[in-house]
């Protein structure tokens, strides 16, 4: 899951970040809506929370799994450090670029799925050939958080993000292919109101 090329103290230091940032979007998650423990199971289905950069993915999808109980995937700590290079540096990635990262992704779902499992895995799946790539893994279902330039724009304006600059956004909307056999969700409602609607859905 490293990001960067830096040694083993850089390693295990970033690892433990990384660690570190998960277990506080889970408390900030449980704060939002409580504890997902006792929540009935489902068979093995895997939830893909997409959008593009700033529409909440990972806010969304740490309280979804954390309604859930269900263990939680960030696609950002799976990118290997030639992505997160390209994308510090403000230029946007390849199909060939994504591949390898899509298809790394798809096999750490089709592990937790065989061993009779299910997650949330918060991914921009941009483009319906990268969703296909990723819907190999099993049983993946997509909701896909819908909001506007500007909207997202501005929420991008207020944040600093590890590699990911405001100035990709607008590459992330010429990439969108918006998905017709997704669950959409306006990201401007409460993210309360956005795990109701995902479960209710879902029948979760």
């Amino acid at each position: 899951m490293a990001r960067v090329v830096g040694g083993q103290a850089a390693h295990s230091s970033r690892t433990a970040a990384v660690a570190s940032r998960q277990v506080t979007k889970l408390a900030v998650a449980q704060r939002i809506i409580g504890t997902g423990a006792g929540v009935a199971r489902a068979g093995g289905v895997f939830l893909v929370v997409m959008g593009v950069s700033g529409s909440g993915k990972s806010t969304v999808g740490v309280a979804l799994a954390a309604a859930l109980g269900w263990p939680f995937l960030d696609a950002d700590d799976f990118h290997p450090p030639g992505n997160v290079a390209k994308m510090a540096a403000g230029t946007p990635l390849t199909d060939d670029d994504r591949a390898p990262w899509l298809d790394r992704l798809a096999t750490e779902m089709r592990g937790i799925l065989t061993r009779g499992g299910q997650g949330v895995l918060a991914c921009s799946a941009l483009k319906q050939a990268y969703r296909d790539r990723l819907a190999r893994a099993g049983d993946v279902r997509f909701v896909y958080l819908e909001g506007d330039r500007e909207t997202i724009g501005a929420r991008l304006a207020g944040r600093k993000h590890e590699y990911m600059p405001a100035s990709l956004l607008d590459s992330q909307f010429a990439a969108l292919e918006p998905p017709v056999d997704a669950f959409a969700v306006d990201v401007r409602l409460p993210v309360d109101e956005q795990i109701a609607l995902i479960r209710r859905h879902y029948g979760k």
